[in-house]
């Protein structure tokens, strides 16, 4: 874990614009003393069994590695915690960064008091992990959720308390593009105990290579390697096994997906607890890799926006796209932008089932999206050495010139039918983003440069 970020809070938090550099800051994060409030949850779990077997799901999605050697695997065990709204959520990424999983604990899964809202970062390690084991059907569970610590105390094991840790940049990177991609996906089918029992018995043994498609047959579900109309294509299979061990105790399974089938999203309920298991198209590939939100990321979106709009999200620990537009008078493309801009920044993540985002605070600058997004920082260096030239514009179709490494290449844009002759967009066709070349062409007629 080289590559981190560390991050305090202190709460009230306020964003601040400032800075020589243009950059955004956050007031409340503070490196050395100040004032904080230590603690963000504190009260009983009402689903203490069922809320731990999820948390220990969550936990063997974050030692997974598909594309990873076994030791590599074992390095990172992280989970993010987000307190706030009267819900605790629990999100973590497999190594590889191509499974997402997040643990909803909703109204009616605790009682207990949030004199606060806040994120934190820990390690759960073998001592949690096991008295997360120890925890029965009968077992009563307290969990307190800090600034700088979770702590659980059962009837079973007694008290066990995590240390924050620092935040892979690998993950925050992974958190933009996720949330963006499943916020485009739509409910596609809904088991019922019996059915999602009947799918995972289908799921080929061992690591699947080739894509599988999923669909309905008489009430009965599919699985099949051939393409289908219709069906949901699920790339890299084997990985829904992380969810086997929670399938006895879960009351039904929502999947969503993309159009494009970039992104599953599999959802388990358990009454007012959820387990949402989000997978990349392929197994070799994470999602800090795609670009969902890059095209975004170039819109010209005012400091100012992002300082308010943070701010009463903060306040609300949502943000509704249609509520924001409408108060705010702009239209629903710059929302749509500036909610990929807060997303790249972290403070977003988005509910499938509630078709919702909901904020959680995490560090950022402006100036480090280029440094999270490379295509970003090789579109600027594009325009700032002139390699970009618009050789004809109309209305519905432009082409442009753009330099590369050994040749030039040729970008057309039209009628959202964006096209480069790099070896880049001819190998992944526009699926995972726009190439460096397109957005140095989008950027240039945006009128930034």
């Amino acid at each position: 874990m080289s590559d981190i970020i560390t991050y305090h809070y202190n709460i009230p938090s306020v964003l601040q614009a400032g800075g020589s550099s243009g950059s955004l800051r956050l007031s409340g994060f503070n490196e050395t003393a100040g004032t904080e409030m230590p603690v963000f949850f504190d009260g009983k779990l009402q689903q203490p069994y069922v809320t731990a077997r999820c948390l220990i799901a969550l936990s063997n999605v974050v030692k997974a590695g598909f594309s990873l050697s076994t030791a590599m695997a074992a390095m990172v065990k992280d989970p993010i915690i987000t307190a706030g709204n009267n819900k605790l959520r629990f999100e973590g990424f497999s190594l590889c960064a191509g499974v997402y999983a997040r643990v909803d604990l909703l109204p009616g899964s605790h009682a207990g008091d949030f004199p606060a809202s806040g994120t934190v970062n820990v390690d759960f390690n073998q001592p949690m992990i096991n008295a997360l084991g120890a925890v029965g059907r009968n077992t009563k569970l307290q969990l307190q959720v800090g600034n700088r610590h979770v702590s659980m105390q059962s009837s079973a094991s007694g008290k066990v308390t995590e240390k924050k840790v620092p935040l892979p940049v690998k993950w925050l990177k992974g958190l933009t593009s996720v949330q963006l991609l499943m916020a485009g996906t739509e409910q596609a089918l809904l088991f019922n105990k019996m059915q999602l029992l009947q799918l995972f018995h289908g799921i080929p043994s061992g690591q699947v290579k080739t894509d599988y498609y999923l669909f309905m047959r008489g009430g009965r579900p599919q699985l099949t390697p051939v393409k289908m109309p219709g069906a949901v294509c699920i790339g890299g299979i084997h990985r829904l096994k992380l969810l086997e061990p929670l399938l006895p105790l879960a009351d039904e399974l929502r999947v969503y997906a993309r159009e494009d089938m970039q992104c599953t999203v599999w959802q388990l309920h358990f009454g007012p607890v959820r387990f949402s298991l989000a997978l990349s198209r392929e197994a070799w590939r994470g999602f800090s890799g795609e670009g969902a939100a890059l095209e975004s990321l170039i819109a010209d979106i005012p400091d100012s926006w992002i300082t308010r709009f943070d701010q009463r999200s903060y306040e609300n620990q949502e943000f509704n796209i249609t509520l924001r537009a409408v108060k705010e008078q702009i239209s629903f493309q710059q929302i749509d932008n500036l909610t990929a801009r807060l997303a790249a920044m972290g403070l977003l993540g988005y509910d499938t089932a509630d078709n919702t985002w909901f904020y959680r605070r995490l560090p950022f600058r402006l100036s480090r999206l280029l440094s999270l997004n490379p295509r970003m920082k090789g579109a600027e260096q594009l325009l700032t050495t002139g390699g970009v030239t618009i050789i004809a514009k109309d209305k519905v179709r432009m082409e442009a010139r753009v330099a590369g490494t050994v040749v030039t290449h040729t970008v057309i844009l039209e009628s959202g039918k964006d096209k480069c002759t790099c070896t880049w967009f001819s190998r992944n066709q526009g699926e995972r983003g726009d190439c460096k070349h397109i957005l140095a062409v989008k950027k240039k007629l945006s009128g930034d440069i």
